[in-house]
């Protein structure tokens, strides 16, 4: 059932919504304490297994106690979709988030503003991230690549186990900062203290907040806090070097003004509009949300795709000989070699089914709606759950499977070809879609292409042996993978 809220216009600005045939209270609800509700149940790195626990235990709509406050978990594919449709004017990100970001010290930019701020600086991500622009900064993109092959040609020759995780944040890190900002951070050559070391305390620190009863940071910060801090610190000034950079490049070629040459030169030109609306904390925020969202999202799923080829030989075999066929030469390949990657692009879809980075999303609703049949009032957090349909045989046959071909034409006609097209929603839903999408599928193919095109994978190994625990900091990572490689 979709999201049945629907708005009229009325004199007293009321909002009416089809009836509904119970409220949140009436839902079922995880037992937990007095007065406290489930408030203490709550695990930092391990929330979504916790909410998809309690889901298959209850069904796809219950409750969660926090002291007096009741919130709405929905795990029903369709209503979960239209939720996401119904933003912005329906749900914004939570006001919590809000708090929590601005406390830590993160400007204001388009993943947590709402209203007619986020459509602001939403058409301006939007320009800097068309398939255009992103196809104009291909030649950089593969110089990304080759430093990325560069560091595991080293790796490889001496024999080393490489730290997955970290090389490919690395990878996306560079490959963001060139795009949306015209730099060069170069990160894949060193491993110093450089920005991803301090981008990479931050998801972390909101997660853990955000989940907190009790702030005790504020009164007893810990060394992870006053860490926090100096990252904080280092990142800003990397965010206001970029800013310095750009106006400098502006103020020698005017013209970028007309026709900027990235995301943030675009920022730029719009803020200094008079009337904008948009200030340099806003172009700011901006810069340090892509950094963050371009590091983590894109490089903790290239991640999980390695291991679940590792983990079916056919599948990597697969997807090798269709790299080694179709790409000529992997250190310099051209973008319609890469675009011709089926099959490995297939694989990206099946992963993010199967390993979401974002598996659950909370939402607060900004008027008196009904999601399903349930009555929500104005203020309630909704969180969604987007792995559980997309998980399940009910809707996605042999849905604990890696099969990459149900991506494509041969796995099957009708409903059984298009399940795991319609359940999976690994970029969201919507007018708040992932702007950056285009750029992330061409990021991991890139990643793909150098790492099945220039070396034999030798193992990817976890320290127990067993498949990577998932660890949801503020994203969902896979913990402890590592990577032993053989040059071709």
């Amino acid at each position: 059932m979709a999201l049945e809220a629907r708005n009229t216009a009325t004199t007293d600005d009321t909002v009416t919504t089809a009836a509904p045939r119970r409220g949140i209270a009436d839902l079922p609800a995880p037992r937990g304490l007095p007065w406290l509700g489930n408030m203490l149940q709550f695990k930092a790195g391990h929330f979504h297994e916790q909410l998809d626990a309690w889901c298959r235990e209850l069904g796809p709509y219950y409750q969660l106690k926090i002291g007096r406050r009741r919130m709405l978990v929905v795990a029903d594919h369709e209503v979960v979709a239209a939720t996401l449709r119904d933003r912005p004017d329906g749900f914004r990100r939570t006001s919590r988030l809000e708090q929590v970001g601005a406390e830590i010290g993160l400007a204001p930019g388009v993943f947590n503003a709402s209203g007619e701020v986020w459509r602001r600086q939403r058409r301006m991500v939007m320009a800097g991230f068309d398939p255009a622009h992103v196809k104009r900064y291909f030649p950089s993109m593969s110089a990304v690549a080759q430093r990325l092959d560069a560091r595991w040609q080293v790796a490889a020759q001496q024999g080393k186990a490489i730290d997955l995780q970290a090389d490919l944040m690395r990878y996306t890190v560079d490959t963001i900062a060139g795009l949306a900002f015209g730099a060069e951070v170069r990160t894949l050559e060193s491993d110093d203290d450089i920005i991803q070391q301090h981008l990479d305390k931050i998801f972390p620190a909101l997660a853990r907040r955000i989940l907190a009863p009790f702030p005790i940071w504020r009164y007893l910060p810990s060394k992870a806090d006053r860490e926090l801090e100096q990252s904080m610190i280092a990142v800003n000034a990397a965010v206001d070097g970029f800013i310095t950079q750009a106006r400098a490049r502006m103020a020698a070629d005017p013209g970028l003004r007309e026709h900027p040459s990235n995301l943030l030169e675009a920022m730029i030109a719009a803020a200094d509009q008079p009337d904008s609306g948009i200030d340099d904390r806003q172009v700011a925020g901006n810069v340090l949300t892509m950094l963050l969202a371009g590091e983590d999202t894109t490089a903790n799923t290239i991640a999980w795709m390695i291991e679940a080829l590792w983990r079916n030989p056919q599948a990597l075999a697969r997807a090798t000989a269709e790299v080694r066929r179709v790409v000529s030469d992997p250190l310099n390949p051209t973008l319609e070699e890469i675009d011709a990657l089926d099959y490995v692009e297939a694989c990206t879809h099946e992963t993010m089914r199967l390993k979401p980075v974002a598996p659950q999303l909370p939402l607060e609703a900004l008027r008196d709606t009904v999601v399903g049949d349930v009555a929500v009032p104005k203020g309630t957090v909704v969180i969604s759950l987007l792995r559980r349909d997309s998980v399940s045989d009910t809707f996605v046959p042999q849905a604990a499977h890696f099969m990459p071909e149900r991506w494509l034409a041969e796995g099957g006609p009708g409903k059984v070809a298009n399940a795991a097209k319609r359940i999976s929603m690994p970029f969201g839903a919507g007018p708040r879609v992932c702007p950056g999408r285009y750029l992330a599928m061409l990021e991991m193919k890139m990643a793909m292409a150098t790492l099945l095109g220039r070396f034999d994978i030798v193992s990817v190994d976890t320290p127990d042996g067993q498949p990577a625990q998932e660890l949801l900091s503020f994203t969902m990572m896979p913990v402890g993978l590592s990577m032993q490689l053989r040059r071709r």
